[in-house]
């Protein structure tokens, strides 16, 4: 009795040492966080600027991708290969949505300088990352994962594996499959 106490102690305190990936069935979070366009996604939403997964509930399914770090060679051909196949999303019904731990002003230049046509969102604290288990345990950049959420906020497909110039069709084919009207 006196040795199961002090194991149930170690166990409140100790950490755990990463965070879980969100499951396939599970309820996306309800966060909300800065954000660039977010008319393109919310039309008639000019001066709002912040963005939440919940704000497409019962509306549109969702294409979250976290890339770890803006404007650097992964996350640009990543980046752009959503950019280039969004109106394909968007036939589906499906917005597509960017995000890293960088600041909304990073966001802004990246989403300039490659001329991307989806919002960005700025997880700066991680609030988001770690909700879906995608932040990097002692690191300051995101996983490059992708999380495909149907409109009734349910997250449908995760990938954790991404090969950076495939996976905007790899993704889309999801969606096709699996989510179309």
């Amino acid at each position: 009795m006196r040795f199961a106490a002090i194991v149930l102690a170690l166990t409140v305190v100790v950490p755990l040492s990463a965070q879980e990936v969100a499951k396939v069935g599970s309820k996306a979070p309800d966060i909300r966080l800065p954000a660039t366009q977010v008319e393109t996604v919310l039309p008639g939403a000019k001066d709002t600027k912040t963005l939440s997964l919940a704000d497409f509930a019962g509306k549109k399914n969702v294409v979250l991708f976290f890339y770890p770090k803006a404007l650097t060679k992964g996350c640009t051909i990543e980046s752009c290969g959503f950019r280039d196949k969004l109106k394909d999303f968007l036939a589906l019904d499906t917005v597509v949505i960017g995000i890293s731990l960088d600041t909304l002003e990073l966001q802004s230049k990246f989403t300039e300088k490659e001329s991307l046509n989806f919002p960005l969102l700025a997880d700066t604290e991680g609030k988001l990352a770690k909700a879906l288990g995608a932040a990097k345990e002692g690191s300051k950049v995101a996983a490059r994962y992708t999380f495909v959420i149907d409109k009734t906020g349910t997250i449908r497909q995760v990938y954790t594996k991404v090969s950076v110039a495939d996976h905007p069709n790899e993704v889309y084919n999801f969606v096709k499959d699996n989510l179309a009207k």
